[in-house]
């Protein structure tokens, strides 16, 4: 089958394609062949995928003649570590891997952070690739080129950011996901919308329970809207001095609540996104940024596409004020020691607040059931 969409991320001669489409995988080495210096490459993939989705691109790689060998990372976010970097590290130099080769990251976010990172510091840069697996990778975390790992301190402390090559989004492989998986890579397409589309959250209002059932024409309109919308903002702003930190719309709510979670499955970062956005529009609200009917909206659709929109929805409900406000003070936005946040003058319209005090902060966690303490 032939692309449904192509978005190109505009950054001069860095470039890159994104292709989104049906069966896409399974003609991987047509996309690959034509961005390789030499035919060799190494496979960073899930230990999920073993049986599933690396033959397939095994297979085609064999038929193109591209030489190849894999390593397998354990699923799940306690991978993105300094254990984990060190091990796969080493084995990319036993691989001989060059500084013009490539690495392909087949996966979700997990394995394309930590494989970008790699990356990034393997032969001061080497070149890598994007396959990624997941909803939330398609269309988030395999664009833009942030890499990073996880710390006791928080998520995504440390890393670099270093562009890939070449993304290749497949919707077939999708269909292979929980619908856990797709709500929480949902919620990072209902970002795009509420961060900077409102036509598009509308549509998405009308649209979503199409998206989240897997139609395939719903999904690569939602898929190529999302990394469009990306893809923009980060030619304009790469390295996030400004306009690309309102990608973070609901991250700096939605990590701390990872964090207290103990990145564990309890709360998915998608999960954690979706509250995380519907705590910033009600934080805009009640400080009189953004209209109430707006904040509702996000709330309503949050939870009619089965997110957590609310507190005692996520771990065990019960989470203390300060230490929420300890880890956002973490949050890689925070400037000159003070929290900023991405908040709202309305669906479509957020903005970058440096003014927030703690004791509104901590005045409006526990109006939404946080713990005195």
């Amino acid at each position: 089958m032939s692309d449904q969409h192509k978005v190109t991320v505009e950054l001069g001669t860095r470039a890159y394609e994104i292709h989104i489409g049906s069966g896409v995988l399974a003609r991987a080495a047509d996309y690959i062949a034509p961005v390789l210096s030499r035919p060799k490459l190494a496979i960073i993939a899930d230990a999920n995928l073993a049986e599933s989705h690396l033959p397939v691109l095994q297979a085609t790689l064999d038929n193109a003649g591209i030489a190849h060998d894999s390593y397998l990372v354990p699923a799940g976010e306690a991978s993105k570590n300094f254990t984990q970097l060190a091990a796969l590290s080493e084995w990319l130099l036993g691989q001989k891997i060059e500084r013009n080769d490539c690495i392909v990251a087949l996966g979700g976010g997990v394995v394309g952070d930590l494989t970008g990172f790699a990356a990034a510091i393997l032969r001061r840069g080497t070149r890598f690739i994007q396959i990624p697996t997941s909803l939330l990778a398609q269309v988030d975390s395999s664009i833009g080129g942030k890499t990073a790992i996880n710390t006791p301190s928080g998520k995504n402390l440390i890393g670099a950011f270093h562009q890939p090559d070449l993304v290749l989004a497949d919707m077939d492989v999708l269909k292979t996901l929980p619908p856990r998986e797709i709500g929480a890579g949902y919620a990072e397409i209902v970002k795009y919308g509420a961060l900077g589309d409102a036509a598009f959250f509308a549509w998405l209002e009308e649209n979503g329970a199409d998206v989240l059932a897997l139609n395939e024409a719903a999904m690569a309109q939602a898929v190529a809207k999302s990394c469009e919308a990306k893809a923009a903002i980060v030619a304009r702003d790469e390295r996030e001095t400004g306009e690309r930190a309102l990608l973070n719309l609901g991250h700096t709510f939605g990590h701390a609540f990872e964090a207290l979670t103990g990145y564990d499955n309890r709360l998915l970062h998608g999960e954690g996104v979706a509250y995380g956005m519907v705590l910033a529009f009600a934080f805009s609200a009640a400080r009189g940024d953004c209209p109430e009917a707006d904040a509702a909206r996000v709330t309503a659709h949050i939870a009619a596409s089965h997110l957590p929109s609310t507190m005692a929805e996520i771990g065990d409900g019960q989470f203390a004020a300060s230490a929420l406000i300890d880890t956002m003070r973490q949050d890689k936005k925070v400037q000159n020691g003070k929290m900023r946040f991405i908040l709202a003058h309305g669906l479509g319209d957020t903005f970058i607040a440096d003014n927030v005090h703690e004791d509104e902060l901590r005045a409006f966690l526990l109006a939404q059931g946080a713990q005195d303490a």
